[in-house]
């Protein structure tokens, strides 16, 4: 089945007024589907990149407000932080990339 086939309601092998209609809406809502999506993932990225700028940042306060233990619990579990934030904006870069490219096609 064409993609006009799938609009072609009543089946008559032209497109109506009202099946137009119905195509250009369900393309309409398609892109801001996909708008939403890269917007939301470009979000996620810049909240993940902040925080691993911000990290440091909270071994460094913890340490001056004199919560020794804070600072140090907090650094043990830092390379498990780093290693999962790089992963996940590296997801998203790879993923961005691959979509571009199959668009490209």
């Amino acid at each position: 089945m064409t993609e006009l086939e799938q609009y072609d309601v009543n089946g008559n092998g032209q497109l109506d007024p009202e099946e137009r209609q119905l195509l250009l809406e369900d393309r309409r809502r398609r892109m801001e589907d996909a708008d939403a999506q890269r917007d939301a993932q470009r979000k996620m990225a810049y909240f993940a990149l902040a925080g691993l700028l911000l990290y440091p940042a909270g071994i460094f306060i913890a340490d001056l407000l004199s919560m020794g233990k804070a600072a140090e619990l907090i650094a043990d579990i830092a390379p498990t932080y780093f290693v999962a934030v790089s992963a996940l904006v590296a997801s998203f870069f790879g993923a961005s990339a691959y979509q571009a490219r199959g668009e490209k096609k």
